[in-house]
């Protein structure tokens, strides 16, 4: 293939990574309003269960991801989940009943699951080896734009909401969190028209014509040739990386940044500038991986995720602890979420994309994914209890030990895997 269209139909399919960042962080700038519209703003529980629930959808769509994939393509995988975060767009802004809203932020959630699975493994396949790493990459940098444009979007449409008391009452309260999950059509449509044209990946039209050996191809034996005693140790590597990710605790800051600032002593219009901030070092610092990732490699940028975040994460929990408030405050959580932007964020996904042969590819990925949106879910749905029972101080200190201890085990255990092809790899880590 030439290099343009290389480029265009990775472009293309990193586009499901965009709506994967918008839809995963709308929901914390619309977090304040839909809180108060449904009546659960005095409820953790329910708090929670709304952000949890498009989580629980991206367990379902990773799931399924890597066996359908292996039976019908990676392509129409594609072209489905844009049309489940299109209809969960419309969906979700539309319900005024807290039970239908959820439903379709799982819909969405099972969107996300499918995209998040599927857009980095189907840009592994047709990418080069030499500049493997940048394209898969490129997935994590249309994540962190779609993380931006909803934070821009939430802020732009919850200007003056002050110290409002009965935010219910406000246009905010009654409209504006509708917009906000609306906006998500646009960019969804444009990824359901564009995916019809670009070509079903080379790779998998060769395992499924025979030409790569595949016991596992079109969904026979997936998971009992997965579990093979010689895939053992990347699965586990797999899966290790996979819910670090998001026990890492950095998530939380995009989802439930009115907490996280408010115990830095800001205000819900400050929130949003402050959102807005942290999206920016999110897209800059991702175009640094994009940038380092050929060169210092996979394994030490993981390495420096793991261990600054540990040292960062152990500073902000003692900052929360001593009642520090203030710019000090974010710019701890702006380094934090720049050291993950261009480590943890972006060198997870180019990992899992290429350790696993070709032969387990597609289940390995759908089984990794199904484990790091299981590490979503409990991160998402206990932060508001340990945030209640131990503190912001003593949540963060959990995500600094989380973080030391992956250091230790990535040390030992994370490959290089930079300037190799996926069947060099393949040799390598399945002796």
């Amino acid at each position: 293939m030439k290099k343009q269209f290389i480029y265009f139909i990775c472009s293309v399919a990193a586009m499901g990574g965009l709506l994967f960042g918008y839809d995963w962080v709308v929901i914390g700038g619309a977090k304040p309003f839909y809180e108060a519209f449904f009546g659960i703003a005095d409820d953790p529980v329910m708090q929670g269960l709304a952000m949890t629930t498009a989580n629980i959808g991206c367990l379902f769509g990773a799931m399924v991801a890597g066996l359908l994939a292996d039976r019908y393509g990676r392509k129409p995988l594609l072209i489905t989940a844009s049309i489940l975060f299109l209809t969960s767009a419309l969906g979700t802004g539309a319900f005024n009943d807290f039970t239908l809203f959820n439903i379709a932020r799982f819909w969405g959630g099972i969107g996300i699951g499918l995209a998040s699975a599927l857009s980095p493994m189907y840009i592994a396949e047709v990418a080069p080896a030499n500049i493997r790493g940048k394209l898969v990459s490129l997935n994590q940098m249309t994540i962190v734009l779609g993380i931006l444009g909803a934070q821009i979007i939430n802020m732009l449409l919850a200007q003056n909401v002050g110290d409002v008391q009965d935010i219910l009452n406000t246009w905010n309260g009654q409209w504006g969190w509708r917009w906000m999950f609306w906006a998500e059509a646009v960019p969804a449509f444009l990824f359901l028209v564009l995916a019809f044209f670009i070509p079903e990946s080379p790779r998998y039209l060769s395992i499924k014509s025979g030409k790569i050996a595949d016991d596992a191809a079109n969904g026979n034996g997936g998971l009992k040739t997965l579990f093979q005693s010689k895939y053992s140790k990347i699965l586990v590597l797999g899966l290790v990386i996979a819910v670090f990710q998001q026990w890492c605790g950095t998530n939380v800051i995009f989802n439930y940044a009115e907490e996280i600032f408010a115990g830095a002593g800001y205000n819900v219009d400050s929130m949003f500038i402050n959102i807005v901030v942290t999206g920016i070092a999110n897209v800059i610092f991702t175009f640094v991986a994009i940038y380092t990732v050929e060169k210092l490699g996979r394994r030490k940028l993981m390495l420096i995720g793991a261990g600054g975040l540990g040292f960062i994460y152990l500073t902000l929990g003692t900052c929360y602890f001593l009642h520090v408030e203030g710019i000090f405050m974010v710019v701890l959580v702006v380094l934090a979420i720049s050291c993950y932007a261009m480590t943890l964020g972006p060198i997870t996904w180019v990992l899992l994309s290429e350790i696993f042969p070709d032969k387990i590819r597609g289940v390995a990925m759908a089984t990794c994914t199904f484990a790091l949106w299981v590490g979503c879910c409990t991160l998402t749905f206990t932060f508001p209890s340990l945030n209640a029972a131990l503190g912001t101080y003593g949540t963060f200190w959990i995500y600094s030990g989380v973080c030391i201890c992956s250091f230790i085990y990535l040390y030992k255990v994370c490959p290089e895997t930079k300037g190799k092809t996926l069947e060099e790899l393949e040799k390598e880590l399945t002796k």
